[in-house]
């Protein structure tokens, strides 16, 4: 099926000047590398026309959504088939870096146009997805794009998810262009026959091992919960310490306790985020009376993540009572893990070996895209390195070569898939 590829050309500088390219279309006041793309802004307007180009150059054919996720196809012999899928996403977090789901776009792009310059022609269609909003940066909320494609995001949703200014998601994606329900992209389980997604690792493991490829087994389940502590503010010279109920106190108990629990997990994938911490009313001279905060939870192992999520659910309410302060935990999401596909894996490894590359099957901590298209296509994911593990900040980097390799395996597992 791949042999046919024996030629395949990746020209991965065209890859990294295009890279370039889409980070100079940023909000951000810095210089690349340097980036700031938000969902439904003017520089994601920017990004959106530069890749249609693109597209157009390479012949695919493209059609957007009612959430804004892009579609750029090339069709196959057999276009009635199930396609075989890649992509991911453009948006980036404010001063984040420029290869965070920028490589799995414009390296889909390349791997696409060296397979058809080596005269490949799939039988099932290959399709590029740019995934509309995979950070959640804007709306409160994570791979909205892919959550729409799978039935996870409905129109309720879009209108109770709002941004700092007050607007909600619907009322954003229709001003930008984006017409009918978010319900109108919901695709079948018969859509894709497989997704493959290329990104940077964000993590220190395959440089640290000289490794030029991971292959993703499983990617870990999120929980995202709100912990709001209301306690009683006062003077701070004027209320001694035994008459004190400091929600600022309370809360920092619960984060080094939610430490402790993360610690220790059984599960050696199992991680705890306390990431954002509001005071109120924040004077230096007046004692803490309400207090909100944030927990990241993730895990590939389901049960174990829920098992401590509910022992800090409960640890919350004894460190409150205890030191006589309110306590409320809301559970913003708590999506499940997803496992890739063995007849993904199988092309991924293969392809490795046609490229004489080696690899490492690996966990993904990070969640991605892939987590909600695994809801209705087989799936995995493929892992560049990055320098020292550095990802979302403008140091954020992975060399030519490393991208160069990591699309050309991403051709031949493509062709693999495709030619089934």
């Amino acid at each position: 099926m791949t042999g046919a590829i024996g030629n395949l050309q990746v020209n991965s500088a065209r890859v990294v000047q295009n890279l370039r390219s889409l980070a100079q279309l940023s909000a951000c006041p810095d210089p690349p590398p340097a980036v700031t793309r938000v969902v439904f802004t003017q520089q994601d307007r920017e990004a959106r026309q530069f890749l249609a180009d693109l597209y157009d150059d390479v012949g695919l054919a493209v059609r957007v959504d009612s959430v804004g996720n892009v579609f750029a196809r090339w069709s196959g012999t057999e276009p009635s088939l199930p396609a075989v899928g890649t992509g991911s996403h453009t948006d980036a977090i404010p001063f984040s870096g420029m290869y965070d789901g920028t490589v799995g776009v414009l390296g889909g792009l390349e791997a696409v146009r060296a397979l058809k310059q080596a005269g490949f022609q799939p039988r099932r269609s290959i399709e590029l997805l740019m995934l509309t909003s995979e950070e959640p940066t804007r709306f409160g909320i994570g791979c909205s794009g892919s959550r729409a494609l799978v039935g996870q995001l409905t129109d309720s949703d879009g209108d109770k998810l709002v941004d700092d200014q007050g607007m909600s998601f619907n009322q954003v994606r229709q001003e930008f262009g984006c017409e009918g329900a978010v319900s109108d992209c919901v695709l079948g389980k018969d859509y894709y026959h497989a997704w493959v997604e290329l990104h940077i690792e964000q993590g220190p493991e395959l440089e640290e091992q000289g490794i030029p490829i991971g292959i993703v087994t499983a990617i870990a389940a999120p929980a995202t919960l709100l912990v709001k502590i209301q306690g009683q503010g006062g003077h701070a010279g004027a209320v001694l310490m035994p008459r004190r109920h400091d929600a600022l106190c309370a809360a920092s108990e619960c984060v080094l306790a939610i430490e402790r629990l993360a610690k220790e997990s059984q599960s050696p994938d199992f991680v705890a985020t306390v990431g954002e911490l509001q005071v109120y009313p924040g004077a230096v001279n007046s004692i803490p009376s309400r207090v909100q905060f944030s927990i990241d939870l993730r895990d590939i192992d389901l049960g174990n993540r829920d098992r401590i999520k509910q022992d800090i659910e409960t640890m919350v309410k004894q460190i409150g009572s205890r030191r006589g302060v309110d306590t409320e935990t809301q559970t913003l999401n708590a999506d499940p893990p997803a496992i890739a596909s063995q007849h993904v894996l199988d092309a991924a490894k293969r392809a490795c070996e046609e490229s004489g590359l080696d690899y490492r099957c690996m966990v993904s901590r990070a969640y991605h895209d892939s987590l909600f298209l695994a809801r209705i296509t087989p799936m995995a994911m493929l892992f560049i390195p990055c320098r020292a593990g550095v990802s979302h900040r403008p140091d954020e980097y992975s060399s030519e070569q490393q991208i160069g390799r990591g699309v050309e395996v991403l051709a031949r597992t493509l062709a693999d898939l495709a030619s089934s």
